[in-house]
């Protein structure tokens, strides 16, 4: 059985978890996301991470448990995914020439220094809107926060990317996860601490 659990049913951080080559379980922490009133984006996915964590402790009691959450920031305002071709331009727009935030949250309960959160600003180049709909129609971002893939072909949205861990992006800070992983004796590229 695996020692460690992914509190996420994202296929975008299964992947990405899956590319340190441990053995993992994932579980739906079925928890409410809604942004609390005032409550700022890095509050927010703190507060996230830390509630799908907990969600699941109690059902694997003697697993690491990783909760992990994502926010978009753009104009000042936290963004959701698009849902819609729509809602996707629209959001497209309102990046193009600006420079957007993403604030991504990893949380392993049992560390001492359990989590990390940091921003990663995305700065999109000034964008047509020929250029919008034919990336819209290739990639169909619908599901991804700022409408956009960065490990696809959304990375020509952009003039340049500024943060620790590109990973982020997509929804789980790799570098920082395997440093957390590493105090709690999991070394993933020995892969120990797992028997």
């Amino acid at each position: 059985m695996s020692q460690i659990v992914l509190a996420s049913t994202s296929p975008y951080r299964k992947s990405l978890l899956s590319k340190l080559g441990l053995l993992f379980l994932c579980a739906n922490p079925d928890i409410d996301e809604t942004p609390r009133p005032q409550e700022n984006a890095l509050a927010l996915v703190e507060r996230l991470a830390r509630e799908k964590a907990q969600a699941l402790a109690d059902t694997y009691p003697s697993h690491l448990i990783i909760g992990g959450d994502q926010v978009c920031v753009l104009n000042g305002v936290i963004t959701g995914k698009p849902l819609t071709p729509e809602n996707a331009a629209q959001q497209l727009r309102q990046a193009s020439g600006t420079c957007v935030s993403f604030y991504t949250c990893s949380i392993v309960p049992a560390a001492r220094c359990n989590r990390w959160s940091n921003p990663f600003e995305v700065h999109f180049r000034a964008l047509s809107e020929e250029e919008i709909a034919a990336y819209l129609a290739r990639e169909q971002p619908w599901h991804c926060a700022g409408s956009f893939k960065s490990e696809g072909l959304g990375i020509s949205l952009f003039d340049k990317l500024s943060g620790r861990d590109p990973n982020t992006l997509v929804g789980l800070p790799l570098i920082a996860l395997c440093e957390m992983l590493r105090y709690e004796g999991v070394n993933p590229l020995t892969l120990s601490g797992l028997g």
